[in-house]
């Protein structure tokens, strides 16, 4: 593992906001001045392909990116964009039960939930 590709990954380890590539770089450009966005794109993808990480694409114009590489769900927030981990039981259920009615091996799943975090509920004007 090269210097770049383990300084990328200990960034991303290193939160929980599942943050852009661009987000990325300027952190991990403090570590290595040097380092061009490009490579970062460049070693993003090749831990992604390592299954040391998760992209998230939402959509949108630019992905977000997960440390955590194991399957679990997101929740994002409609009105910040953050996105949140789930740690929900039923992940694993859910695709022993689905193989079993379907017949097909499943690999694994991905599923997402929209709507608005606590904090916006929170700052929501009260009726």
């Amino acid at each position: 593992m090269t210097r770049q590709k383990r300084v990328i990954l200990e960034v991303l380890r290193g939160t929980k906001s599942h943050p852009t590539a661009d987000w990325i770089y300027e952190q991990a450009k403090k570590m290595i001045p040097d380092l061009s966005l490009g490579t970062v794109y460049r070693n993003l993808n090749l831990l992604k392909e390592m299954g040391e990480i998760m992209e998230l694409n939402y959509g949108s114009t630019f992905s977000r990116f997960d440390g955590n590489p194991h399957n679990h769900y997101h929740f994002q927030c409609r009105q910040c964009g953050r996105v949140f981990d789930l740690d929900l039981p039923i992940q694993n259920k859910l695709e022993k039960e689905t193989a079993e009615v379907s017949g097909h091996r499943i690999d694994n799943h991905r599923l997402e939930f929209y709507g608005v975090c606590r904090e916006c509920q929170a700052s929501e004007p009260k009726n």
